[in-house]
């Protein structure tokens, strides 16, 4: 299994293991107070984007769907850490989802999302290779050209 592959897989991976729990969630996330988008509708969004990253990873695997993968991934994981270290509170829309307690759950969130994101990114730095040609394939003659080089014979003055 080459390496692109394999980061591809832990890729969606990591980002079935989010949307799935984020899914999972969402309901209960309903009564959340504060902001004017509902803590279920963030946890839903955050599915729906996790899936489709991981569908987009598995189906094109380009450095662009790695990048939208890592995006999704990193700011997942960088909202569950500060969730739990600081109380933001209500911020503009957002509800206040402090929750400075750690459950399996979570744990199973937070390392699909880690692992996607360094999964993503180094999909992003590998990348495709533009394909080479065959090493044995014969050259490729240029294409005539309309034109000579040079100026035509009836436009020399004598």
């Amino acid at each position: 299994m080459g390496m692109r592959l394999l980061l591809r897989l832990l890729v969606a991976a990591g980002l079935a293991a989010d949307a799935y729990v984020h899914w999972d969630f969402a309901p209960e996330m309903a009564h959340v107070p504060g902001g004017s988008i509902g803590g279920d509708v963030l946890f839903f969004a955050q599915a729906g984007a996790a899936a489709a990253a991981a569908v987009l990873v598995l189906a094109w695997p380009r450095r662009w769907t790695n990048a939208i993968a890592f995006l999704v991934a990193a700011s997942a994981l960088g909202a569950v850490l500060l969730y739990y270290f600081v109380d933001v509170g209500a911020f503009g829309p957002l509800p206040a989802m402090h929750e400075p307690v750690w459950y399996a759950e979570k744990t199973i969130s937070a390392a699909g999302e880690g692992v996607a994101a360094i999964a993503a990114l180094a999909g992003v730095f590998l990348g495709r290779r533009p394909r080479a040609a065959a090493p044995d394939a014969p050259a490729q003659p240029e294409p005539a050209t309309r034109y000579r080089a040079g100026p035509s014979p009836e436009h020399v003055r004598r």
